[in-house]
């Protein structure tokens, strides 16, 4: 309740990078209780830090939106860009005060933290001293980098030092060395004169890429496959000291290139050896959901992607191993089936001679198709085939000409990658097909997220199977003309194919 004629008070909050998770618990109390919520945005109205905690906040709170009148473009402002913004601040701050005099407590969002490069740090210099003023810390995104990233900063006596990448090449390339640990931050169209810069000091080769850290759009790329067009400002290389050189200039020589397969979900499907090999790794490289699946270690170093770029990520992997790294390609269920270890092996033979000499192994895992036919039974239990509907690097002619010679010859058959979301008729074509060969009653199986925790599994018939139940990470299991389901005491309901065949 508002008491009386008394002030209101003034929070700049401390947000975190951006994974709500990681927000204190005492800024998410502040944020909660207080009558008015600002927060930064831009022109068209995206807030980045209202994203974050938009699902606390309530319609009895007063939002106020502070909208930046200029982010990347000029400005014909006789006092150019650091006069408009000062106006805006004065603006700001009078609009914050004039909440506070009615007794309104305000909460100021700030992504990171507010005294470490946060905007609202020119709002307490406006206000703290004329309101009752407390700040509260959030975790900057060097540190969410450094997590992300899995690599420690600085030990023992090293020192680190944040720069701003708005500094000149010059005065960048002056403040680096070799020796200790350095953070640029704000890289954005500073990209190209950081990275002349980190060249310029030799460190380089150490440097390491990660933009929007811990949020959903995450993406951790090397640095030579960085696109200077199009690095946001949310962006950070970290440089980390040279200690962490050292050690991996203790990995064996040649390097070692390891593809593993986690298995399709449950962490208690990853094979002791998978473990072993990813305990072992200096280096991860994979498709960012299934490294999230790997747990951090100090001093690792992993580098997520794209579902899509398999090749260069199996270019990167094999770059890293071939400076002498051990390297984990990271892969969901088996290596060997639709996954990396074709891709590694592809670019072994397209790349250069020296890829050939790499210590190159590939871990199995358990695939998708037997955790699937583990959970309703055996119904691949006699022959069998194994199809992706994607036709991204196969034509759909040859798609179909495949289904019909799986079904007339009476296979059971595992369907990967049955739909996307720019494929979504394939899977109903695919479907009439099977039917002209299988009877109405053949058991279908649709299993999505098998051994997660929101795995769903269908046991339907081809009769009443529908397409648009599956998704990109559903797998379809169609029976052979002798695959039947089998009733339990316990009602649960089974599909096997037996052993023998018309004999």
């Amino acid at each position: 309740m508002i008491e009386g004629n008394m002030p209101g008070r003034l929070f700049g909050v401390g947000l975190g990078p951006g994974d709500p998770e990681l927000i204190t618990l005492k800024a998410l109390r502040i944020i909660k209780q207080a009558h008015v919520v600002a927060y930064p945005t831009a022109k068209h109205g995206q807030s980045n830090a209202r994203c974050i905690v938009r699902s606390e906040l309530t319609r009895e709170q007063i939002e106020m939106p502070m909208i930046y009148p200029l982010t990347t473009e000029s400005t014909d402002h006789p006092g150019g860009y650091e006069a408009i913004i000062a106006q805006f601040y004065d603006q700001m701050a009078e609009q914050v005060a004039a909440y506070l005099l009615e007794g309104l407590d305000v909460a100021v969002l700030c992504e990171g933290d507010p005294f470490f490069y946060g905007s609202f740090m020119y709002l307490h210099d406006r206000l703290a001293h004329r309101f009752f003023t407390s700040v509260v810390p959030g975790i900057p995104s060097v540190m969410a980098a450094a997590a992300r990233l899995g690599t420690p900063l600085v030990r023992r006596d090293s020192e680190l030092t944040i720069l701003p990448a708005t500094l000149s090449e010059d005065a960048l390339t002056a403040r680096l060395n070799p020796r200790d640990a350095f953070a640029v931050i704000k890289l954005g169209r500073n990209f190209t004169k950081v990275k002349n810069a980190l060249s310029r000091a030799g460190v380089l080769n150490k440097a390491l890429y990660i933009e929007r850290a811990t949020m959903s759009q995450e993406r951790i790329v090397p640095l030579s496959e960085v696109d200077s067009s199009s690095v946001p400002y949310f962006s950070l290389i970290l440089v980390p000291d040279s200690r962490q050189s050292q050690q991996g200039d203790i990995v064996s020589s040649p390097g070692q290139i390891t593809v593993v397969g986690l298995g399709p979900g449950s962490a208690e499907w990853i094979t002791p050896e998978a473990q072993q090999a990813l305990a072992e790794a200096t280096d991860l490289v994979g498709y960012q959901r299934y490294l999230d699946r790997v747990p951090l270690r100090s001093g690792q170093r992993r580098f997520g992607s794209d579902n899509k770029v398999e090749a260069e990520r199996a270019r990167h992997a094999l770059s890293l191993a071939e400076s002498g790294r051990r390297v984990c390609v990271v892969s969901s269920g088996d290596p060997g089936i639709f996954a990396m270890a074709s891709a590694v092996l592809e670019s072994v033979d397209q790349g250069p001679e020296a890829w050939r000499s790499l210590d190159i192994r590939i871990v199995p895992g358990v695939s998708a198709m037997q955790a699937v036919a583990a959970r309703i039974g055996a119904p691949l239990g006699h022959d069998f085939c194994v199809l992706s509907l994607s036709d991204r690097l196969k034509p759909w002619e040859v798609i179909v000409k495949r289904l019909h010679a799986v079904a007339s010859a009476d296979f059971a058959l595992a369907i990967y990658n049955p739909i996307s979301s720019e494929r979504k008729w394939q899977l109903v074509e695919a479907q009439a097909i099977l039917a002209g060969y299988r009877t109405p009653d053949t058991p279908v199986v649709l299993a999505r997220a098998v051994g997660r925790s929101d795995e769903k599994i269908v046991l339907t018939d081809l009769a009443r199977f529908d397409p648009s139940l599956a998704d990109m990470q559903t797998l379809i299991l169609v029976g052979s003309s002798t695959t039947r389901s089998l009733l339990l005491s316990d009602h649960r309901e089974m599909i096997y194919t037996p052993r023998t065949y018309g004999v």
